[in-house]
C-alpha cells in the first residue's frame, strides 16, 4: 500500500478546503479519539463550537476482524451520555473514513441518542469503505494512501532528546 507521509502546511490546506463546505451550524462536536482529536480542534476553534465531547472505539484486533468483518461488535471505551447529545446537529470528527467501522458506530451512536449526526474527516478512502455507497458527509481529499499525519510521527522517550539545551536546566 502506497504512504503519504502529511506536513502541517498540507493538513492547513485540507482544513481550509473543508470548512467552506459546511452547509449546516452545529451544536455540538463529537472527536473520536486519537485520530480526530487535533483535526477536531482545529475546526472547533475554527467554526466556534463549544460543545466538544470525545468518543473512543475500540474493535477486535485485525486477526479477529478477518474472521468477523462487519459483524464484529465495537467496544465503546468512552462515549458522551445521551443528554449531551439529544437534539444537537453534531459534527463526528475522525481523521481518515478507511472501512467506515469507527465513524458509522459514533454516528448511529449518536443518532440513538437523539442527536443529528453530520460525519467528518480529512480523508476518504473508498477503496477500503466497508459500507457500499455510505460515504462522510464532509471530506477534505478522497485517497487511496496509508496516511501518516504529522502528529502521528513517533516522539516516544526513546526519540526525544533528554538533554538540556546550554542555560536551561
Amino acid at each position: 500500500m502506497r504512504r503519504e507521509v502529511l506536513t502541517w502546511e498540507d493538513v492547513d490546506k485540507l482544513i481550509d478546503h473543508l470548512i467552506p463546505q459546511f452547509d449546516v451550524e452545529f451544536d455540538a462536536m463529537v472527536i473520536i479519539t486519537r485520530g480526530g482529536l487535533v483535526p477536531g480542534g482545529i475546526l472547533a476553534e475554527a467554526l466556534g463550537i463549544l460543545h466538544i465531547l470525545t468518543a473512543a472505539v475500540d474493535f477486535p484486533a485485525e486477526l479477529e476482524m478477518e474472521r468477523a468483518k462487519l459483524v464484529a461488535w465495537p467496544k465503546f471505551l468512552q462515549f458522551p451520555e445521551d443528554h449531551l447529545l439529544s437534539g444537537r446537529k453534531t459534527l463526528i470528527v475522525d481523521d481518515v473514513w478507511g472501512s467506515g467501522r469507527t465513524m458509522t458506530a459514533v454516528r448511529a451512536r449518536v443518532a440513538a441518542a437523539g442527536g443529528e449526526p453530520y460525519t467528518c474527516v480529512l480523508h476518504f478512502n473508498p477503496y477500503r469503505n466497508l459500507f457500499g455507497t455510505l460515504r462522510p458527509d464532509y471530506y477534505a481529499a478522497i485517497t487511496d494512501a496509508y496516511i501518516v499525519y504529522p502528529w502521528e510521527i513517533s516522539r516516544g522517550p526513546d526519540r526525544v532528546l533528554l538533554g538540556y539545551p546550554k542555560g536551561m536546566g
